[in-house]
């Protein structure tokens, strides 16, 4: 019974075989139809999802659109700055500081605001000082008086003196030795004759030859006598009489010299009097012309408290600013623009005024000066440089005043008809500045555009966008519309910008070899055993390469230290990335910083290290 069982049920399963080919047919048809199914559905769903995307976009409540239109454009710079007058009348502290002193106080000052007339008090000055340095100079003035008196009678004396010697002492000499001289010829003329006699009276025996002896020693000395005032006579008139004259002529220069001193002294005195009764004087300050008062004060460039303030107690130097008084016919705004903004400004340029503090009025201008160097920056701002900007304001109306702030427009272009868009509406990206232009069925498309004159409202379009286009103005939280093309920021791409604009090139792949993060490339080993000699110091000071000395420990020689540390890295690299890995290291070794050339040292010393 066995047998009959087996053959019937092999025959039922070889019955079996042929049916189940078209069950697996039919199986792959069915998955087919399913996938087809499953695709269309999707390709159906991305279609409903588009469609209502563009639904939504469409009627999308947050955008903000305008459309593209023409008129007249006014290319402005607005600024803010500050009420002047080009016309300043300066009072100045005169007055000199004493000795030991470093200003002169103030006793009072007129208030600010105040409107005066040539001659009005302005500031009064501690004079007190200078008063008692008047007393004293009164009593040293006095004293050089006195001494320009007796030296203008010594002078007198002098004078006198050589005329009383001419005229009286040098005459009543010269005359009693000439009377001298008249005795004595007379005595010698007497003795003569008496010796004639004797001589006659001696030759007829009458008289003695004694006599005769007697009467020729008189007229010897009656001769003597002659000849002794005549020498007298001659060294008067021409000796005694010069020294004497030199001498009087020599104490009338001195007597001259000592008051031309005491003169100088006393003018010296009489000049220092004066100054001082002039510094008295300069200490009431009176106005030198009519005006509205306005306190020189100066501020700290650094914010905080006025550094000088004009007001009692504050002590003046000489030369210093004490008030303004502006002329309100002539007036000015002074304002600092920016340096991104000061090339546009040219003197000449119109502008229009406005006052904060006068409401609906509009003032015209124009600009006069633009400073060539910036304006000292404040203790906040040190890298913001501002230069100041001077604009004069054609017939200004008496009810401005100088201190009021002003909002200032400089038309650097007026344009009549060009196409523009709110500034709103402009986005910049990657160097290109673009538009988001609204179209038919809820679509939007980007647009590239062009943009000539700016101001803080408005762009001038030359290309682009037409007039009457509908574009979005809110495009910075509508930024997924745009449709932007994606930056390439690879290290070659910047590289290459940087190489053609001058800029020293990024360092490239090659240079993870430098980096902190694994050191050298998984896989690489140093060329010849290690760095290069002296690559650890500068100028191959200090441990030698790994590739010049022999392992210390084992004496193994540097091509068997090169095998030993190439068997324990992960990969074996090429003998030709070894090389180029050392020329890319050679390449940007000269552009690495200082950190990075440190620390590049100290990771080749460690590997050198471990290698040993």
């Amino acid at each position: 019974m066995p047998y009959p069982i087996k053959v019937i049920a092999m025959n039922s399963l070889h019955s079996r075989c042929p049916r189940t080919v078209p069950a697996r047919r039919r199986g792959g048809a069915l998955v087919g139809v399913l996938i087809a199914l499953t695709v269309v559905a999707g390709l159906g769903m991305g279609g409903y999802w588009a469609w209502q995307r563009s639904l939504a976009q469409a009627n999308r409540p947050d955008l903000i659109v305008d459309q593209v239109g023409r008129g007249p454009f006014d290319h402005i710079v607005l600024e803010q700055g500050e009420l002047e007058s080009s016309s300043n009348v300066d009072v100045v502290c005169q007055v000199r500081a004493r000795t030991g002193n470093s200003g002169t106080p103030i006793l009072w000052v007129v208030d600010e605001g105040t409107a005066v007339k040539a001659g009005d008090k302005l500031v009064e000055l501690d004079d007190s000082a200078w008063k008692q340095a008047l007393r004293d100079k009164r009593i040293v003035v006095i004293g050089a008086e006195a001494q320009v008196a007796a030296a203008e009678a010594a002078v007198e004396q002098a004078k006198i003196s050589r005329q009383e010697y001419l005229e009286g002492l040098f005459e009543t000499e010269e005359r009693a030795i000439q009377s001298e001289m008249a005795l004595a010829e007379q005595g010698l003329r007497k003795a003569q004759l008496e010796l004639q006699s004797t001589e006659r009276l001696v030759a007829r025996g009458l008289v003695k030859s004694l006599q005769l002896e007697a009467d020729q020693f008189a007229v010897a000395n009656n001769r003597n006598m002659l000849h002794s005032a005549e020498n007298r006579l001659r060294v008067l008139q021409t000796l005694t009489r010069q020294k004497m004259l030199v001498e009087f002529d020599s104490a009338i220069d001195s007597a001259e010299a000592q008051l031309a001193a005491a003169l100088g002294s006393l003018e010296e005195e009489q000049t220092d009097l004066r100054d001082i009764q002039k510094q008295i004087e300069l200490c009431t300050i009176y106005a030198p012309a009519d005006g509205v008062v306005i306190h020189a004060n100066v501020y700290s460039s650094r914010g905080g408290s006025a550094e000088v303030v004009i007001e009692p107690g504050a002590i003046i130097r000489e030369r210093q600013t004490l008030i303004r008084l502006p002329d309100p016919r002539k007036m000015q705004v002074r304002a600092k623009i920016n340096e991104s903004r000061i090339t546009l400004i040219n003197p000449g340029m119109p502008a229009k005024i406005r006052i904060d503090a006068i409401t609906d009025m509009e003032l015209l201008g124009r600009v006069v000066r633009v400073n060539r160097y910036a304006e000292p920056g404040s203790w906040f701002s040190t890298s913001i440089k501002e230069y100041a900007t001077i604009i004069e304001i054609i017939d200004p109306p008496e009810s401005i005043r100088t201190g009021m702030t002003a909002e200032v427009q400089i038309f650097v272009q007026q344009l009549q008809d060009v196409t523009q868009v709110p500034i709103q509406s402009i986005y910049q990206h990657g160097g290109l500045t673009y538009c988001l232009v609204k179209k038919g069925n809820g679509r939007y498309e980007t647009r590239v555009v062009k943009i000539g004159a700016t101001n803080d409202q408005r762009a001038t379009i030359l290309n682009g966008v037409e007039d009457n286009d509908t574009i979005v103005l809110n495009l910075r939280q509508n930024l997924s519309l745009l449709d932007l093309p994606t930056l390439d920021t690879s290290v070659e791409d910047l590289s290459a910008r940087l190489a053609s604009e001058g800029v020293s090139a990024l360092p490239g792949p090659s240079a993870a070899v430098e980096s902190g993060d694994g050191g050298r490339p998984e896989g690489a080993v140093r060329p010849e055993g290690g760095r290069p000699a002296g690559a650890g110091r500068p100028e191959g000071g200090g441990r030698p390469g790994v590739g010049d000395r022999s392992d210390s420990t084992t004496g193994t020689p540097p091509a068997e230290a090169t095998a030993v540390n190439a068997d324990t890295q992960p990969a074996e690299p090429t003998e030709s990335s070894a090389t180029e890995t050392t020329a890319e290291l050679t390449e940007r070794a000269p552009r690495q910083s200082f950190l990075e050339r440190i620390t590049a040292a100290r990771q080749g010393q460690e590997e050198g290290q471990s290698s040993e």
